[in-house]
C-alpha cells in the first residue's frame, strides 16, 4: 500500500503546527485592543473619580476684582458660586447670568476656575455718564443709555438730565416727533462724547429739541451743543475753543467746522 503523497504530509504538519500566521496575529490584536478599552475605561474613572469625587478639586474660596462702588462681598453674595462643590462642576456661565441679573451695575463679569481650588470673578461695573432725577433721588445712566442704579444723592463730576423743552413751538415738535426716550438717549450721547476736562466740570446737560442740547458748567460757563450727531469732532472743536479763548462764558460747537465763543 502506497504511503501518504507529499502534499499529504505538509498539510498534516501544517494542521500540528498550529493556527497560521494570520490567524495569531489577528488574536493578539484583539487582546491588546481588549486590554487598551479596559485600560481606557479604568482611566476615565479615575479622572471622573478626581474631578467629581475625591476632594482634591472642590471649591475653596471665590476671589473678586475690578470692583468700585460694589464690595466683593456684594459680588459674591449675588454670585451665589456652591463653595464646597467639585470645581469642575460649577456652571461659569449661569453664575455670570446671575451676577448681571442681581447687580446691574455690573457691565461685564469673566468668570474663571483657577484650579484647584478657586473662581476669580472678574468685573467691569458700568460708569454713568448722565443723571436722571425721579422722585427726589438720581438714576445713573451710562453711555449706552442703560439706566442701572439709583442713588440718594448726585455723584460729583456727572452731569444731570434738564428736559426743558416748552409745549408749544419746536420743543414741543420734537418731542412728539422722537419721545422722551429718544431725547434722553441723545442726552446720553453727548455726555459720553464730551471731553474728560469738560466732563467734570458740566453740571445739566440741557435739551429744549432734538437739535438743541446745550451744557451748564459748574463755573457759570455754557455749551452750545446742537444735536447729538458728530460728537467726536464738536468734542475736539470745544477743547481747541476753550483754549483759545480761555475767557469766554460761552462756547457755540453746533457746527463743529465753524465753532465760536462769546462774552468774557
Amino acid at each position: 500500500m502506497a504511503g501518504p503523497t507529499t502534499a499529504e504530509r505538509g498539510d498534516r504538519q501544517q494542521e500540528s503546527s498550529g493556527p497560521p500566521p494570520a490567524r495569531r496575529w489577528g488574536t493578539r490584536r484583539l487582546r491588546a485592543l481588549v486590554v487598551l478599552a479596559a485600560a481606557l475605561v479604568l482611566l476615565a474613572g479615575g479622572c471622573a473619580w478626581l474631578l467629581y469625587g475625591s476632594s482634591w478639586l472642590r471649591l475653596e474660596h471665590v476671589s473678586v476684582s475690578g470692583t468700585r462702588m460694589l464690595t466683593p462681598a456684594d459680588v459674591r453674595e449675588a454670585a451665589s458660586v456652591p463653595v464646597g462643590a467639585p470645581l469642575v462642576s460649577v456652571d461659569t456661565a449661569a453664575v455670570e447670568a446671575r451676577l448681571r441679573r442681581k447687580l446691574p451695575r455690573i457691565d461685564s463679569v469673566d468668570v474663571v476656575r483657577s484650579w484647584p481650588h478657586g473662581i476669580g470673578l472678574k468685573v467691569t461695573e458700568r460708569t454713568p455718564v448722565l443723571l436722571v432725577r425721579k422722585a427726589g433721588t438720581f438714576v445713573e445712566v451710562d453711555d449706552d443709555g442703560v439706566r442701572f442704579a439709583t442713588v440718594s444723592q448726585a455723584p460729583k463730576g456727572i452731569p444731570v438730565l434738564e428736559l426743558t423743552a416748552s409745549r408749544s413751538g419746536s420743543g414741543a415738535a420734537s418731542f412728539r416727533r422722537f419721545g422722551t426716550d429718544r431725547l434722553v438717549r441723545e442726552a446720553v450721547r453727548v455726555g459720553g462724547d464730551l471731553p474728560a476736562a469738560v466732563a467734570r466740570q458740566a453740571r445739566t446737560v440741557q435739551v429744549r429739541s432734538y437739535d438743541d442740547i446745550s451744557l451748564e458748567l459748574g463755573d457759570g460757563r455754557s455749551v452750545a451743543w446742537g444735536s447729538g450727531e458728530g460728537g467726536r469732532a464738536k468734542a475736539r472743536a470745544l477743547t481747541a475753543l476753550m483754549k483759545a479763548a480761555p475767557g469766554a462764558r460761552h462756547f457755540d460747537v453746533s457746527v463743529p467746522t465753524a465753532p465760536a465763543s462769546s462774552g468774557s
